[in-house]
């Protein structure tokens, strides 16, 4: 049997009450619900497909005539139709190091009449390019201040943003150069005021995935979450309120957490203490937010730290502190940790917590902590299934009997949340009584095409819209997608998909073939086609296809496919051909995908791109960043230029050895148009394996478990191992690596581990042999054994072999050599800081 792994974490009894917490309300999970509308009584739609279409997707809007505005972290601002034509309304130019861009996105209430669209971003400032350095002096640090920006600006009649009416209404100071925590979700009360959601900006990778509150002088503040979410008088990590005025101005509504006047605060915070309250939505019936709070990343409970990693959904009936640096869940305190000395100090008081930190700029008395109204982890909650923890607010429905949509959803969901979860990958709804205690939790169409949920909203007309991020890390993916879900008991729309052979090229004439793959009836009717080649109206071919056609013209053009069904049901597919302009065709030569390295090590990289239009590469426009992969998503924490250097990998101590973590480096160069053609962006991405990698984190595997054991780096191993089964990891190169070592545990008689190349059956790597240990929960570290790298890169697979059966466990596989890396001499740091050596 061949699976992935998914993510484990031991539970200990420092998180009794997060068990508590979450008996409870599987206790009030328990009572069944009315019947829910089957699966069948939805339509997916499939309104906009693929990186050219959504970028990274961000976030969406859905205007009055429910045609969908939606954006992409690098600044583009996409309009689909809801016959799937997809336009880009306009680009926002944006600073987007590490986590940085273009965040979010909402409509006026009362768009009709004023045509105004919010966004907000990190504006391009005079702040450095590269990254901050983590220490140093005040003087060092000046330089990367700056901030991220709440703007709104006209979309014209044409469906186009006009650049020249943006209001700057309001600055939200931000630690640049550095991860993490943006925040960027913008949404309107019933009375009109406008709510933003606001990161805490604050790199969370030097704490043991505990809270970071490193107050050391010479550290950078960007490594305190106090001077941020704990500051009264700081507008990171909030729910902030305003009521933006005609001139783009703004009142303080009353109601917020401080009044105004009040000495070291800021008026506009509604709510605050967060990380990164990513997502939330507004119930204009309650007025509740409902919200989902990332949490930090600590595999499990310590007394001398605090709590394991938590994350949580709120909903905010007021103004209140939700904790965070100090207090998480259920009101479950971080310990203060003086990072100078590595002392503990004493747990902090959630009744009534204290903000002492030197970075502190508001008030030291703080108000009482709220605790949250669902924390989980894991499987805690079992509703909620397993694996990471990504929580997103969802919308709540509000059935309209006056509403004549026929794709409206029924008035069953009247009032219920639908939350959903990024990494998860689902929507469920969530029934609450009146005093917004949780009722119950069940699925919410199980069976849509979803991979990630970066952002859903109902529309005017009582749909759900879905903005699907993909299956990429970042800067977009194939099965990155915009959906609309009808309510649709009767026949289904159409399936409609169509590929190109050529998207872009210099010359014309350019013949492109499409293919129509994939396109189907749910109910197996009968199909026609009309091709429209040039989006213009006229039906160009009602072939099946694959059909083919020649573009005379430069320009970009739009080919759409309507297929329609014998219901008369008609889906919509589209893909957009560049002829004039080729896209760069970037390779990174070095490092190879795969490499392996150390996190806080130097990678040399070597970057090759051509460009057919613009004949030499201007290296210095080559962007290179590097990123902590996480479980299936990744932090961008460094950046450099050009087409050779080193690139630096920051140490990461915000993970658990139960989180599963690599590298991932991407290089991209944007050309210079042609002849009146926008730029075109071209990348190229390696994945880089640390040298110390838990076993349980394979690619793939036939007969092993994963089993759990306390003694288990991160709680977790490779388990059940008889003769013949394997393990696989991909990508992994094995240039600069000169043995491998494991860390064991065997019950049972032991045996060997052999690396194949490739295959279970491949080239034969090297052969380690296990011994015994006399139990399960006792462990031995083999010593590395010499290993070659195979003449072709490609998976590699640990295959084990003995007699018997319950040979032996994996606990880790250890990479020795200098891999891809260059390592930092200890004193390097300190040299760069003070400007010795370069970046």
């Amino acid at each position: 049997m061949v699976r992935t792994p998914r993510r484990l974490r031991l539970r200990t009894v420092a998180a009794a009450v997060l068990a508590t917490t979450a008996m409870t309300a599987a206790t009030a999970v328990a009572a069944p619900p009315p019947p829910a509308p089957p699966d069948t009584a939805f339509d997916q739609i499939t309104l906009a497909k693929g990186e050219s279409k959504v970028g990274e997707p961000m976030a969406l809007a859905v205007l009055p005539d429910r045609r969908v505005l939606h954006s992409s972290r690098d600044g583009a601002v996409f309009l689909t139709t809801p016959d799937a034509t997809t336009v880009r309304a306009g680009t926002i130019p944006v600073y987007n190091h590490d986590e940085d861009g273009l965040q979010g996105i909402a409509v006026d209430p009362d768009f009709v009449r004023n045509r105004w669209v919010y966004v907000y971003y990190a504006p391009p400032l005079d702040t450095p390019a590269g990254d901050a350095p983590e220490e140093g002096t005040p003087q060092d640090f000046a330089p990367f201040e700056g901030h991220n920006l709440l703007s709104r600006f006209k979309l014209t009649d044409a469906g186009t943003l006009d650049m020249a009416s943006e209001q700057a209404i309001l600055r939200v100071p931000t630690q640049r150069g550095t991860c993490c925590h943006a925040g960027g979700e913008i949404d309107f009360d019933a009375r009109g005021n406008l709510l933003l959601s606001t990161g805490d900006d604050t790199n969370p990778f030097s704490s043991d995935g505990y809270a970071p509150i490193d107050e050391r002088p010479d550290r950078n503040p960007a490594f305190d979450a106090q001077r941020s979410s704990a500051n009264t008088n700081d507008l990171r990590g909030k729910i902030l309120r305003i009521d933006v005025q005609d001139d783009g101005t703004y009142r303080i509504p009353q109601g917020n957490l401080f009044p105004a006047g009040t000495d070291k605060t800021r008026p506009e915070i509604y709510a605050m203490g967060f990380r990164n309250p990513f997502r939330f939505t507004v119930d204009r019936e309650t007025g509740w937010i409902h919200l989902g709070e990332y949490g930090p990343d600590a595999g499990s409970a310590d007394p001398a730290r605090g709590p394991g990693g938590l994350v949580e959904y709120n909903v905010i009936k007021g103004p209140g502190n939700y904790g965070w640096p100090y207090c998480i869940g259920d009101n479950q305190p971080f310990v203060d940790y003086d990072f100078a000395t590595g002392q503990s100090g004493q747990p902090f008081d959630c009744a009534a917590p204290k903000n002492l930190s030197p970075h502190n700029t508001g008030l030291v008395d703080l108000p009482p902590v709220q605790p949250a109204w669902l924390p989980y982890d894991d499987d805690s909650v079992p509703e909620l299934g397993s694996g990471p923890e990504s929580p997103m607010g969802g919308p709540v429905y509000r059935f309209d009997p006056s509403l004549k949509s026929p794709v409206k959803f029924p008035r069953y969901f009247d009032g219920k949340v639908l939350n959903y979860e990024w990494d998860r990958g689902w929507i469920k709804e969530f029934t609450l009584g009146r005093e917004g205690e949780l009722q119950g939790i069940r699925p919410f169409f199980e069976s849509m095409e979803l991979v990630r949920p970066m952002n859903i909203e109902f529309g005017p007309d009582g749909a759900l819209y879905v903005l699907d991020y993909g299956s990429s890390y970042f800067g977009g993916a194939p099965d990155s997608a915009l959906y609309r879900i009808d309510q649709n008991p009767g026949s289904k729309t159409p399936k409609v998909q169509v590929s190109a052979d050529k998207v872009s090229s210099g010359q014309a004439p350019l013949t492109v073939n499409f293919d129509p793959a994939g396109t189907e009836d749910p109910e197996g009717g009968q199909l026609s086609y009309a091709w429209d080649f040039n989006n213009d109206g006229t039906v160009d071919s009602t072939e099946a296809g694959p059909v083919s056609f020649t573009y005379d013209q430069r320009g970009a053009h739009t080919a759409k496919l309507a297929v329609t069904d014998p219901d008369g049901r008609t889906g919509y597919a589209s893909v957009q051909i560049v002829v004039g302009n080729t896209p760069p065709q970037v390779e990174i030569e070095l490092p190879p995908d795969g490499g392996v390295f150390a996190f806080g090590e130097q990678v040399p990289f070597r970057v090759r791109a051509t460009d057919a239009e613009d004949g030499e590469i201007d290296c210095s426009r080559m962007e290179l960043s590097y990123a902590l992969g996480h479980d299936s998503h990744a932090h961008p924490l460094s950046e450099e230029s050009g087409c050779e250097g080193v690139i630096e990998t920051p140490a990461d101590e915000g993970h658990g050895l139960d989180a599963d973590v690599f590298g991932v480096i991407t290089a991209s160069y944007t050309d210079n148009g042609a002849e009146g053609l926008p730029p075109v962006e071209g990348s190229g991405r390696v994945t880089l394996q640390p040298k110390h990698k838990q076993a349980e984190f394979f690619t793939e595997s036939q007969g092993v478990e994963v089993v759990e054991e306390a003694g288990a780096e991160g709680g977790s191993k490779v388990g059940a191992v008889d003769d013949s089964d394997w393990i696989s990891f991909s990508p992994v190169n094995l240039t600069g690596i000169d043995g491998i070592g494991y860390r064991v545990s065997a019950a049972g008689p032991g045996g060997t581990i052999e690396v194949r190349a490739g295959a279970p059956d491949g080239e034969l790597l090297h052969t380690a042999q296990v011994p015994t240990t006399g139990g399960g929960d006792r462990y031995v570290d083999i010593e590395p054994v010499a290993v070659t790298a195979p003449g072709t890169p490609g998976p590699l697979f640990l295959v084990f072999r003995g007699g018997g059966t319950g040979l032996f466990e994996l606990d880790a596989v250890k990479f020795h050599g200098a891999g891809v890396s260059q390592p930092v001499p200890p004193d390097d740091a300190a040299a760069r800081a003070q400007g010795d050596l370069p970046r």
